[in-house]
């Protein structure tokens, strides 16, 4: 934990650990909205923001400027997006000690979308070719970092030095798909992925995102029912404008919900489907917490007004 000064505080209790993501912004005039957000949604309490990392690197400086800043100036654990896209095996080592470096310890280990200009099928993978070997690394270079701590001296034998193989705790985190990753044949193939990203040292899993509460405790009940045993994080956005909904589902490759396009459409005012997105991410999350969901992670969109919305409604 950072010894960043603290900001003013508006905890928000769920019942449930909540979390947030936000993402570099391209244009670097934008860098001091994004701060302000992050300063904002830091004072509710989270227990961590995730920050996202660009296809191949584009924004690694970016990615790495956001979390430093989350460390110092407030006492929020940042979550570090890592991708496999174009990356050298010595490269992706560099970079997860860089990382390490700069005092993250918590990371969001994921394959990686094809970069603009690729398709799913091309190889724009690099040396590693899939988020559970991505994972593997980042405890591989942890352990290199740090292979040993010492401890106190033992009581039964004076003089001696004991040394630990106890390191310091490195939370990775992976994505999970409710209704599917668009590359897998079924929702078993699905829950098998997820079953060896949490053996190759995954400890947390977060949900791409879904619009209805039974897609992800369905999923959740068969992984659970498979063996795994890490948290599956619900992810949930508020969906504010018929735009972003189009976006969000050209992203996810989900179906449209038409209950929720059709509101969003017919509404005429900004503020009215500002309102609409909100009330149904607050829906959405009260399903999904009181089906046994672990905590909810919210997708900001580097706005922290509607997410924070969602948590006051949800106290």
């Amino acid at each position: 934990m950072s010894n960043a000064p603290a900001t003013s505080s508006t905890e928000l209790n769920i019942g449930v650990p909540f979390s947030f993501e936000v993402y570099p912004p391209r244009n670097p005039d934008l860098r001091e909205a994004l701060n302000k957000t992050i300063l904002e949604l830091a004072a509710t309490g989270p227990d961590f923001i995730s920050v996202t990392y660009g296809a191949g690197g584009s924004s690694r400086d970016a990615t790495l400027d956001c979390v430093k800043f989350i460390l110092a100036n407030t006492d929020v654990e940042p979550m570090a997006h890592l991708t496999c896209v174009a990356e050298s095996y010595q490269g992706a080592n560099e970079l997860v000690r860089t990382f390490l470096d700069a005092g993250v310890r918590s990371f969001l280990a994921l394959r990686g979308d094809p970069p603009e200009g690729t398709v799913e099928g091309e190889n724009f993978l690099g040396d590693l070719g899939s988020a559970a070997e991505l994972t593997q690394l980042i405890h591989r270079v942890q352990a290199e970092r740090e292979p040993f701590v010492f401890e106190e001296e033992p009581r039964w034998h004076a003089g001696a030095t004991r040394l630990s193989q106890k390191r310091e705790f490195v939370r990775i985190g992976v994505a999970a798909f409710p209704n599917g990753h668009p590359q897998s044949r079924s929702k078993t193939q699905d829950i098998d992925v997820l079953l060896a990203k949490e053996a190759a040292g995954a400890n947390l899993a977060i949900t791409q995102l879904f619009f209805h509460a039974d897609d992800y405790l369905s999923f959740a009940q068969k992984a659970k029912e498979a063996g795994l045993t890490m948290p599956i994080i619900p992810g949930i956005m508020p969906v504010i404008s018929p735009g972003r909904l189009r976006r969000m589902i050209e992203i996810s490759g989900e179906e449209m919900p038409s209950d929720l396009e059709i509101a969003l459409e017919i509404e005429p005012t900004i503020e009215g489907q500002r309102e609409i997105g909100v009330e149904h991410a607050v829906s959405l999350a009260k399903e999904l917490i009181a089906g046994g969901a672990p905590g909810i992670h919210l997708y900001a969109f580097n706005q922290s007004g509607p997410v924070v919305d969602v948590l006051r409604r949800l106290q």
